[in-house]
């Protein structure tokens, strides 16, 4: 554990403050307790705060299944919410029948981008909690993507939690941020465009891959010819790769 700290240590680009907590997550699938539980089929708040929520989309063909179901967290970009998740992915979800679970951060960003993990880590746990006491999990299935300051956020936490996060899917990703426990060893998609403006691929994605192979990680990495975007082939791309995977 110490030698990845320190292969990973050049990685850690955001220093910040100290967080107010780490960047682990508690919440685990287990038993589902009743035959007739789960969320009904269609896209519904899971009411833990009033504002900036985090939505839960369950495929119709997964409500009511008694099987375990994938489960794929999204993480929406700086000046986002919940809905960003649900417009990119919904579709996708319905088709490849995974559970859809679209947090929003507490602020602007998620809380790691600008000073240390916090409160986001902790919503984001409640969050997963409630999904996995109404809802059969694939425990073997569960991935965290994101976009932009989203992708970032995901690779922290995927690198911090890969007993959780099997798969993590990094679309137009700046950097990891400070902090990270690195657990496990889950498999990375990365994207990002040749034209990105924000944040430039040479800076970012063509700098992380290497350093993540190096580390020790598998990671597949898609270049296209575009700007700051998710384009729809690379999310259906990212989302077949880690659906195609259980391991």
């Amino acid at each position: 554990m110490a030698t990845r700290r320190v292969v990973l240590g050049s990685l850690l680009t955001a220093a910040c403050g100290r967080a107010e907590t780490g960047p682990r997550l508690g919440a685990r699938p287990g038993k589902v307790a009743a035959a007739d539980s789960g969320f009904a089929a269609g896209t519904a708040p899971l009411n833990l705060r009033a504002d900036r929520d985090c939505l839960l989309h369950v495929p119709a063909s997964v409500a009511g299944a008694r099987t375990a179901a994938p489960l794929v967290v999204y993480l929406h970009g700086a000046t986002g919410n919940a809905q960003q998740g649900i417009r990119r992915f919904s579709a996708l979800a319905e088709e490849f029948g995974f559970l859809l679970l679209s947090p929003a951060s507490g602020d602007g960003t998620w809380d790691a981008v600008q000073s240390g993990y916090g409160a986001d880590v902790r919503f984001l746990d409640q969050a997963l909690a409630k999904v996995f006491a109404g809802q059969r999990v694939d425990s073997k299935q569960i991935a965290v993507c994101g976009f932009s300051d989203g992708a970032s956020y995901a690779l922290g936490l995927g690198l911090s939690n890969g007993e959780l996060f099997r798969h993590v899917m990094a679309f137009s990703p700046g950097f990891i941020p400070d902090g990270v426990e690195l657990t496990g060893k889950p498999d990375i998609f990365i994207s990002h465009g040749t034209k990105d403006q924000i944040l430039d691929i040479d800076r970012c994605s063509r700098r992380l891959v290497p350093q993540l192979k190096r580390a020790g990680y598998r990671v597949r990495f898609e270049e296209f010819d575009g700007p700051h975007t998710l384009p729809p082939e690379v999310a259906r791309a990212g989302l077949a790769w880690a659906l195609s995977r259980t391991g």
